[in-house]
C-alpha cells in the first residue's frame, strides 16, 4: 500500500511531465469512444431501410479500423512511457541507492500506469460521451434523418470496447516498463542527464551530394504519381514511388541535419546573433537520433493531410453533384438487343417484345404512365462493332495508345441521335445542341476520357458510321451526360444526325421522368410499385429492365460520403495526434536534458526573455521542420488524389483543404503551445 501511495505522490509531483501524456490519452480515448459509439447513436434515427444498411456497413468498417487505430495508440502510449521513464532516471537511481529493489520500482511504475489509466479512461470516456451526442447530430444531418426520436445515448458496447482495448494497451506498457527497469544500471540512471550526444560534423560535401540525389529521387516520385494512371497500371508501380518517397525523405532529413549546421555556422552574423549559436547546438546535439523519428512524423503528417483532404473532398463533391448529375426523378433502362452468348432460340413473339421500348413494355402489364409521371422522355441508344474507340481516335490512335496503355480500345461506342440528346438535355435543364447532316459531336464529363477524346477532336478526326462520313463539329468534347449518377461517369456519347442511325443496332431504350408529386413518402411508394412492374417484365423474359432513381442515388452518395468522411476523420485525427504527440514528447525530453544548460545561461546573466525566445525558436524549428516537408509531399499527394477522385468531381477541393488546415492548426498548434509552456516550466525548475 505504501508503494501505491508513493505512486500517487509521484503523479502529483510530476503533473507537468504528465500533461502531454494525459492530454494525448484523454483525446485518444474520447475519439475512440465517439467513432465506436456511432452504431448506438444511429439506432434512434428515422431513416429508410437502404440507409440503415449503409449505416450498418459504415459502423462495421469503423469497428475494423478501430483495431488498426488501437495499434497506433498502443505504440504512442509505449513511446510516451519511455519518455516518462527517461525523464525520471535520476529519481530511480536515487531509489536504487537507498536500497530499493528493481522489483519495487517496477511495482511503483505499475501503480502509476494503473492510476493514470483509470483517470484517463474516466475523463476520456466522459468527454467521449459528451462529444458523441454532437456526433449523432452530424450523422443525422448527413443522412437527412428525422430527429424526433433524438435522446441522450450512452453506448455500453463502445464503452466496453474502449476499456478492453486500452486495458490491453496499458498491460503492454506495464510489461515494457518492467523490462526497461530490469535492464537499467545505477550509473546510467544517475548520470543520464549529464550525457550528451556527440555532435558529429558530417562532411558537408557528402551531405550536399546526398541532398541533391534525394531531391532528384523525390522529384521523380512526384512526377511518377502526378503523370497520370498510365504510369500506375500495376501494383509494383504503385508502391515504387511510395518506397522512393519514404527513403528519399529519410535522406533529406539526414543531409539537412549536416548542411544547415554548416551553412549557418558559415554566416557569422547570423550564427552569433543572440542565442542562435546555442539554439543550433541544442538542435544538433540530438540530431542523430531525430532523423528517423522526424521521417516517421513527416510521413504521418503527409498521410493525415492527404487522407483528410481527399475524404472531405469526396464527401462534399458527391453531395454537390447529386442535384447536378441526377436532375430527374427516375431513369428506367431496357436492354433491347438479343444476348449474343445466349444459344436459346427466340420466338417471334419474344423477339417482338424484346424490341419494345420501356413504356410499351410496361403497358403490357397495365402500367399507366399518367399515374406516376408529370413529364417524361423516351430515347434510344445504339452501338455497332464498326465504331469503337479505335475508330474515333483515327490517326491519333498510336499516340493515345502510347500515353494511355490501360484503355480498352475495342469497346463499342454508345451512339445517340441529336433529337434524342436534346430531349434529355431539356428534361435535365442542360444546353441543347445542333448538328449539320455531315457532323458529329461527343458529349462526356469524365475528365481523363475527355482529355483522350480531345486529342482526336482537335485533329478533326472523321468517323464512318452506317455508311456516312462525319466530321467533328467541335474541337473538344461537350460537357454533358445521359445516365444519372452522383459521379462524372460519362466517358463519351457519340451524338449524330437523326437520319443516319440504323434501328437494327439499337441496344438500349431509356425512359427518363419526373414524378407527379413532391411528397417523399408517395415517391417511395411509387418506386416500390414501379419495381414490381419491372420484376414482372424481367421474370417473363420480355427484356432486362433496371431503374435508377434520384432517391437511391442520394442515399448511396450520402452513405459513401459519410463512410469515407468518418474513416478519413478517424484515421486523420489519430495520425495527427500520434505524430504531434511523439514530436511534443521528444521536445519535452530535450528540455529536460537541457535544463542545466539553461541554468548555466542564467548564471552568466542571460535575460529570461531571451531564454524564453530561444526555447520558443528551438521548439518551433522542430515542429516546423517535418511539417514543411509533409506539406510539400501533400501538394503532390493531393494532385494524385484529384486524379483518383475525378470521377466524383473535385470542385470542393479548396474548402476541404481549408478544413484540413483548420484541423492541423488546432491540433498541431495546440500541441506546440502545450509543449512550449511545459518546456518553459521544466527549464525554470529550482533545485
Amino acid at each position: 500500500m505504501k508503494l501505491s501511495n508513493l505512486s500517487l505522490k509521484n503523479i502529483k509531483k510530476s503533473v507537468k511531465d504528465y500533461a502531454i501524456y494525459f492530454f494525448t490519452l484523454i483525446l485518444g480515448i474520447s475519439i475512440f469512444y465517439v467513432f465506436n459509439a456511432i452504431d448506438s447513436q444511429t439506432v434512434m434515427l428515422d431513416v429508410t431501410s437502404n440507409t440503415k444498411e449503409i449505416i450498418k456497413l459504415m459502423t462495421n468498417m469503423l469497428s475494423g479500423v478501430s483495431v488498426f487505430v488501437s495499434f497506433i495508440l498502443g505504440f504512442l502510449i509505449i513511446y510516451a512511457s519511455r519518455f516518462l521513464i527517461k525523464r525520471r532516471n535520476k529519481e530511480f537511481g536515487i531509489y536504487l541507492t537507498l536500497g530499493m529493489s528493481k522489483r519495487k520500482i517496477s511495482t511503483i511504475l505499475f501503480f502509476e500506469t494503473l492510476f493514470i489509466g483509470i483517470i484517463s479512461l474516466i475523463v476520456g470516456l466522459f468527454l467521449g460521451v459528451v462529444l458523441s451526442q454532437f456526433m449523432s447530430l452530424i450523422v443525422a444531418n448527413m443522412f437527412d434523418a428525422n430527429m424526433t426520436k433524438f435522446t441522450f445515448v450512452f453506448s455500453s458496447s463502445a464503452c466496453l470496447k474502449t476499456i478492453i482495448y486500452f486495458a490491453i494497451m496499458y498491460l503492454f506498457v506495464m510489461i515494457f516498463n518492467t523490462i526497461n527497469i530490469s535492464k537499467c544500471k545505477l550509473i546510467d540512471l544517475l548520470y543520464s542527464s549529464k550525457k550528451s550526444e556527440t555532435i558529429k560534423m558530417k562532411n558537408p560535401y557528402l551531405c550536399l551530394i546526398v541532398f541533391i540525389i534525394s531531391s532528384i529521387s523525390l522529384a521523380y516520385a512526384y512526377y511518377f504519381v502526378t503523370g497520370g494512371f498510365a504510369n500506375l497500371d500495376t501494383a509494383d508501380k504503385i508502391f515504387k514511388p511510395i518506397i522512393i518517397g519514404c527513403v528519399s525523405t529519410f535522406f533529406i532529413f539526414w543531409s539537412l541535419s549536416g548542411l544547415i549546421l554548416k551553412m549557418v555556422m558559415s554566416i557569422k552574423k547570423l550564427y552569433y546573433k543572440g542565442l542562435n549559436s546555442f539554439i543550433l547546438r541544442q538542435i544538433s546535439s540530438k540530431i542523430n537520433t531525430t532523423v528517423f523519428s522526424m521521417t516517421i512524423i513527416c510521413l504521418m503528417l503527409f498521410i493525415t493531410i492527404c487522407v483528410l483532404s481527399a475524404s472531405l473532398t469526396l464527401k462534399n463533391s458527391m453531395q454537390a453533384n447529386v442535384n447536378k448529375l441526377a436532375p430527374a426523378d427516375i431513369q428506367i433502362t431496357k436492354l433491347v438487343t438479343r444476348d449474343e452468348n445466349d444459344t436459346n432460340n427466340y420466338s417471334k413473339e419474344e423477339l417482338k417484345n424484346l424490341k419494345l421500348g420501356v413504356i410499351d413494355t410496361l403497358n403490357l402489364f397495365d402500367f399507366n404512365i399518367n399515374d406516376y409521371f408529370k413529364d417524361s422522355v423516351e430515347i434510344d441508344i445504339f452501338a455497332t462493332p464498326n465504331l469503337t474507340l479505335n475508330h474515333t481516335l483515327g490517326t491519333m490512335l498510336d499516340e493515345v495508345r502510347e500515353k494511355y496503355k490501360f484503355l480498352q480500345y475495342d469497346t463499342k461506342e454508345d451512339i445517340m441521335t441529336i433529337s434524342d440528346y436534346n430531349k434529355v438535355a431539356k428534361i435535365y435543364g442542360n444546353k441543347e445542341l445542333s448538328l449539320n447532316d455531315d457532323e458529329y459531336l461527343i458529349v462526356a464529363d469524365f475528365k481523363s476520357m475527355v482529355d483522350v477524346r480531345n486529342i482526336a477532336l482537335k485533329n478533326a478526326e472523321k468517323i464512318t458510321l452506317f455508311g456516312y462520313n462525319l466530321k467533328p463539329k467541335y474541337p473538344e468534347c461537350q460537357d454533358g451526360f445521359i445516365e444519372m449518377s452522383s459521379q462524372h461517369i460519362n466517358t463519351g456519347m457519340i451524338i449524330v444526325p437523326d437520319h443516319i442511325v440504323d434501328d437494327d443496332y439499337k441496344t438500349y431504350n431509356m425512359l427518363i421522368a419526373n414524378y407527379n408529386t413532391s411528397s417523399k413518402e408517395k415517391r417511395l411508394k411509387m418506386e416500390e410499385d414501379i419495381m414490381e412492374y419491372l420484376n414482372k417484365a424481367n421474370k417473363q423474359g420480355i427484356g432486362v429492365l433496371s431503374s435508377n432513381t434520384k432517391i437511391d442515388i442520394l442515399e448511396a452518395s450520402t452513405g459513401l460520403g459519410a463512410l469515407v468522411t468518418f474513416i478519413g476523420l478517424y484515421l486523420g485525427i489519430i495520425f495527427m495526434i500520434s505524430s504531434t504527440a511523439i514530436l511534443a514528447l521528444k521536445e519535452l525530453s530535450e528540455s529536460s536534458d537541457n535544463k542545466d544548460r539553461f541554468k548555466m545561461l542564467r548564471r552568466i546573466g542571460t535575460d529570461e526573455k531571451l531564454l524564453n525566445k530561444a526555447l520558443f525558436r528551438q521548439i518551433a524549428i522542430f515542429f516546423m521542420f517535418p511539417l514543411v516537408i509533409a506539406i510539400i509531399h501533400s501538394i503532390f499527394g493531393i494532385i494524385f488524389s484529384v486524379k483518383v477522385l475525378e470521377v466524383f468531381g473535385n470542385e470542393q477541393l479548396l474548402p476541404s483543404i481549408v478544413m484540413t488546415a483548420i484541423f492541423l492548426i488546432i491540433i498541431y498548434g495546440g500541441y506546440f503551445l502545450i509543449t512550449y509552456f511545459c518546456s518553459k516550466s521544466i527549464i525554470k525548475e529550482k533545485f
